[in-house]
């Protein structure tokens, strides 16, 4: 079964529906929107604020028009969800080394992108250490 055939078409999707080059552009709209959000949700899962709603976001833009968009974010959000409650159970010293690995992940990914470096210059700290070893 086909995207068109999984929903009641009107208005603006008939249109679309009817013209199969105006339905490719709009796939391909929906396909490079929703990869950018979701490529920027990855990125920011690890830091402090939005991560996980920018993903699941991104999924949801993509399952307007994906069937495999759909899946997965089905598939994401259970996993979310289980995660989130495991997480909740467990004792405060396992909530520590998480927000630990957290915060290490974050650490070391803004040395990589030279966020030490730039904020170091900034305060007249010129260490090499603080420099990123890619750029």
């Amino acid at each position: 079964m086909t995207n068109a055939e999984e929903r009641p078409t009107s208005g603006l999707r008939a249109k679309l529906d009817a013209n199969p080059t105006m339905r490719l552009f709009w796939r391909v709209g929906v396909a490079v929107l929703g990869g950018l959000v979701l490529l920027a949700g990855i990125v920011m899962i690890p830091y402090p604020g939005p991560g996980w709603l920018v993903v699941f976001a991104g999924l949801a833009i993509l399952a307007t028009e994906f069937a495999w968009a759909r899946r997965v974010l089905t598939y994401a959000r259970g996993h979310y969800d289980r995660w989130t409650a495991w997480l909740g159970r467990q004792s405060w010293t396992i909530k520590l080394l998480v927000f630990a690995g957290t915060a290490v992940v974050v650490l070391l990914t803004v040395w990589l992108l030279g966020g030490w470096g730039l904020v170091g210059g900034w305060i007249g700290l010129d260490w090499t250490w603080l420099r990123s070893p890619i750029f």
